[in-house]
This record gives C-alpha cells, structure tokens and sequence, in this order.
C-alpha cells in the first residue's frame, strides 16, 4: 500500500465536533477499502489567504494514510460531494511523518538567536555607524542654483 498526506479544509460555520464526525466519516470510508489511518491532526480555525467558496477562514485537518489508490480515490470522491469540505489536497510520500506535524510544533524563537549584523541592535540602532552628518544648512543656502529649476 501506498503512503499519503491528506489535508481538507471545513467551512468555518460547523462546529470542531463536526469536523471530528467528519473525520471519522473519511476515516470509515478508508477502513473500508482495505486502509488504515496511521495519523489524524485538527489544526484548529486559520484565515484563508483568499476566499474559498464564500469563507474567509476553514477548520484544517490532516490524516496520514496507508492506504491503497483505489481507497484514496473513494476518499476524493466522497470529498466532493460534501459541501462542509471547501478544498482537499492529498500528497502520495515516502514515509509518514512520525510526532506531530509542523503546524502542531510550537514555534522556538529560543533557536533563531541573534539576528546578526543587518539587523537591529537590543534599543532599535543600527549595528553599523554611520558617522556624524554635520550641522544643517541654513534654507536660503540651500536654493537652486539655476533659474527655474527645483
């Protein structure tokens, strides 16, 4: 059997209780066909970056499958005919990842350390001088010097 990343996306006026009998629906509908769901993930309700069929934001989930390709085309088809589900996408992969996915991992800013020398100092300087400018010339000094010209 095949390995794959399934990820759907729920219209955002259900609830996450429907998303899960949703899930289990989806999960049935591969045991059926001879898969297993290795995995399943809710990442919760996240803005969309345009809008999909009237929804500005979704319910996403994840399911790591191992499953046959006629059990996935099932899947898809079932998918389809649903109206809570906005879009789908499943990836065929090597191996399944193991422990939660990234969009579950916490983000570590600990980790990114220093910024280095482009970028700014611990009170918002400048790393780098740029050396005193001078005093300002008065504005009469500053007038074009050709007629006519700005």
């Amino acid at each position: 059997m095949a390995l794959y990343e399934h990820i759907y996306l729920a219209r955002q006026d259900i609830s996450a209780q429907q998303v899960d009998t949703l899930t289990e629906q989806l999960k049935s509908v591969i045991e059926s066909h001879g898969g297993k769901t290795e995995k399943v993930e809710y990442w919760g309700v996240k803005s969309l970056a345009y809008r999909i069929k009237k929804n500005r934001k979704a319910h996403f989930s994840l399911l790591n499958l191992d499953a046959p390709p006629a059990a996935v085309a099932e899947l898809e088809r079932q998918m389809s005919i649903n109206e809570d589900i906005i879009r789908f996408m499943t990836i065929k992969v090597e191996a399944l990842e193991s422990g939660p996915s990234v969009m579950m991992r916490k983000r570590d800013d600990d980790d990114r350390g220093e910024r280095g020398e482009r970028g700014r100092g611990p009170r918002g300087e400048r790393d780098r001088d740029r050396g005193e400018r001078g005093p300002r010339r008065p504005r009469e000094e500053a007038a074009p010097t050709e007629e006519g010209s700005f």
